[in-house]
C-alpha cells in the first residue's frame, strides 16, 4: 500500500497573484515568497504551498457553492493578531454573527463558548447560557478577514508558531466522505471529529443537524452537525455538511481550485485508485519538473496527486 500522502497545495485563482502573495506575506509574516515551475507562489513554514493561476476576471468567491469554503493558519496570539490586524488599513475584519438579530464580534472567544465540542450554540443554548449568565472565555478563539480575490481567510489559536493549518470544506455527508478518505488516500482520521459509532457505508449517511448555530459569518446562522476531518501531514481538512439543497458545484473558476497532495510512486497511486474504482479526471500530466494527476473527492472536490521524491 503507498504512503499516505502530504499536503501539498492549495491552489488559488487569482487576478493579481504578485499582489495577492505581497498581502499574505505581510499578514503571516512566516510565509515567504517563492515559485512553482516559474510562476509566483507563497510557501508556508510546513513544506506547503499556495500556487496561483493568474485570471483575467474576479473568481466566484461564493462561500457555499462548491465543496470548498476557506482556509486558515494557526498563529501565536490569536487576539494580538486581531489588534494588529484591527490597525491595518488594508485587512477588512469580517463580523462573527452571535444571533440572527445582527450582534457581532471579532473574534469567537468573545461570545458564549460551544458545548460537546461543537464550536458554535443554538438559539435553545443561547437562551440556556444567557440564563445561567455564562460569560465568555476570551483569549484564544478562532476570526476571519477577507483576503485577496474574496478570499476568506481563518486565523486562530495561540500556538507555540505560525503554520498554514487547515482547509475548511463542505460534503454532502461529511462522515462517508472521511470513509473515502480513509480508505482511498490512507488519510488519518481527527480525535473528536468522527461518528460516535464505528463508520461503515452502511451508515456514514448522517442527516445534517435541524438547528443552527452561532457564532459564525453567516447572520442567519449555519449548520455545524456532523462535522469530520482528517489529517494529511499537518494540515486538516475539516468538513461540516452543506449549508443548502442547491448541490455543490465544480470548483473549478472559483477561487479554491483545488488542492495538491504529495505521493511518492504516482504510477502506483494510479493503479490503485483504478483499481478501487476511483476516477481519474485528468492525468497523469507533466506539472513543473515533476508528474501529476487530479481525481474528485466525493463531493465534487478536485484533488490533485503531485509526485515528490
Amino acid at each position: 500500500m503507498p504512503d499516505a500522502p502530504t499536503f501539498h497545495h492549495l491552489h488559488l485563482n487569482s487576478v493579481d497573484p504578485e499582489a495577492a502573495i505581497d498581502f499574505y506575506t505581510r499578514q503571516f509574516p512566516s510565509t515567504s515568497r517563492t515559485t512553482w515551475d516559474g510562476e509566483p507562489a507563497l510557501a508556508a513554514t510546513n513544506d506547503v504551498l499556495i500556487l496561483f493561476q493568474k485570471v483575467a476576471n474576479a473568481p466566484d468567491g461564493a462561500p457555499d457553492a462548491t465543496p470548498f469554503w476557506h482556509f486558515g493558519w494557526h498563529v501565536v496570539d490569536a487576539r494580538a493578531s486581531l489588534e494588529r490586524f484591527r490597525r491595518s488599513a488594508e485587512v477588512r475584519l469580517l463580523p462573527l454573527y452571535t444571533s440572527d438579530e445582527g450582534e457581532s464580534v471579532q473574534i469567537s472567544s468573545d461570545t458564549w463558548p460551544g458545548v460537546g465540542g461543537v464550536l458554535g450554540l443554538t438559539k435553545s443554548q443561547i437562551a440556556e447560557a444567557q440564563a445561567k449568565d455564562i460569560k465568555p472565555k476570551g483569549g484564544a478563539g478562532f476570526a476571519y478577514m477577507a483576503g485577496p480575490d474574496g478570499a476568506l481567510v481563518e486565523y486562530a489559536g495561540n500556538y507555540p508558531a505560525e503554520r498554514f493549518n487547515h482547509v475548511h470544506m463542505w460534503q454532502d455527508d461529511p462522515f462517508c466522505a472521511q470513509l473515502w478518505y480513509q480508505r482511498h488516500l490512507n488519510a488519518s482520521v481527527v480525535d473528536g471529529r468522527t461518528s460516535a459509532t464505528p463508520i461503515t457505508e452502511a451508515n456514514c449517511a448522517v442527516a445534517r443537524g435541524a438547528d443552527r448555530t452561532w457564532p459564525c459569518l453567516e447572520r442567519e446562522g449555519m449548520y455545524r452537525t456532523p462535522r469530520a476531518a482528517v489529517t494529511f501531514g499537518d494540515v486538516m481538512l475539516t468538513w461540516y455538511p452543506r449549508q443548502s439543497d442547491r448541490a455543490l458545484a465544480s470548483p473549478r473558476g472559483h477561487l479554491i481550485d483545488h488542492i495538491g497532495l504529495g505521493v511518492r510512486d504516482l504510477d502506483a497511486w494510479k493503479a490503485r485508485l483504478l483499481g478501487e474504482d476511483v476516477a481519474i479526471v485528468e492525468g497523469p500530466y507533466k506539472f513543473g519538473k515533476t508528474r501529476a494527476l487530479t481525481i474528485a473527492g466525493p463531493s465534487g472536490e478536485l484533488l490533485e496527486l503531485v509526485e515528490i521524491a
